[in-house]
């Protein structure tokens, strides 16, 4: 597999991740699917797949795939796992201040996306359902432990997951539960910031 597919993979997980929905929105965000094989970026993410093999195929995750192959991370997401990847689509990254990315996928800049690209994948398979019930158990709120040892807080607004990340700024979950053989992705809004 070429760095390329496997940064589209980690791209369409994380942006997956950060997609999730409460429970009576989940079934409004999970409509996009391929006879029974949800979409995301209009290409279908086969559960048989890595998070991987699926992302590199995402339309809207081309900016996130190009990053994990700047990090090296496709390997890594494309091992048994099992992973959560809250995946932000090429909107989200759009949303940094111009010349962000570009500056973040040079050599000398690795560390820094590694750091950014692993706040958005938290170990396990995480599912819209577990994630809800977490928030529930903890009084509205669930803190995830990200692999890159930082923690992204979880929380239901407006029937919708919302993640806010160490700088204070907010994710919605825009599509949740799409399951692959190593995890699973929620597709997020908005890139996640470590602090």
């Amino acid at each position: 597999m070429t760095p390329k597919h496997t940064l589209t993979a980690l791209a369409a997980a994380l942006a997956a991740f950060t997609g999730l929905a409460a429970a009576p929105a989940l079934a409004d965000n999970h409509t996009e699917t391929q006879g029974d094989v949800p979409t995301v970026g209009g290409a279908p993410m086969y559960p048989t797949k890595t998070i991987v093999e699926n992302a590199v195929n995402s339309k809207d995750h081309t900016t996130l795939v190009a990053a994990v192959q700047a990090a090296g991370l496709v390997e890594a997401l494309s091992g048994p796992g099992p992973f959560t990847v809250f995946a932000p689509t090429n909107a989200a990254f759009a949303k940094l201040p111009a010349g962000t990315v570009e500056t973040l996928v040079k050599p000398e800049n690795k560390a820094t996306l590694t750091s950014i690209l692993t706040y958005h994948v938290v170990p396990g398979k995480v599912s819209a359902a577990q994630l809800t019930d977490l928030i529930k158990q903890g009084g509205g709120k669930a803190e995830l432990k990200t692999l890159n040892g930082g923690i992204l807080t979880a929380r239901v607004e407006g029937g919708k997951v919302v993640l806010t990340d160490a700088k204070g700024g907010k994710a919605t979950v825009t599509q949740a539960d799409v399951f692959q053989s190593n995890g699973v992705i929620h597709v997020t809004d908005t890139v996640s910031l470590p602090g």
